[in-house]
């Protein structure tokens, strides 16, 4: 089940959020090495979009339980 992932960049309001693939322990081992290394964070949506941020520009790192089903109609 996908995780969700919201990130505060310095200096813009708005902040980036999207659903995981991966684990929360994945998503949080991917912050730790980038902050580690100092260099850009890269992680990829549950679509396969690959998100870059640089360390320099983060705020924060919000990493969530597994997204809860969604409400509403879905075709399959």
């Amino acid at each position: 089940n996908p995780v969700e992932v919201r990130i505060g960049v310095r200096d813009v309001a708005r902040e980036i959020s999207f659903e995981s693939a991966q684990s929360a322990t994945e998503v949080q081992a991917k912050v730790t090495a980038a902050l580690d290394g100092g260099t850009v964070l890269t992680l990829t949506d549950d679509k396969g979009r690959v998100v870059v941020v640089p360390v320099s520009a983060l705020g924060y790192v919000h990493i969530g339980e597994q997204a809860k089903g969604k409400v509403g109609f879905a075709t399959q």
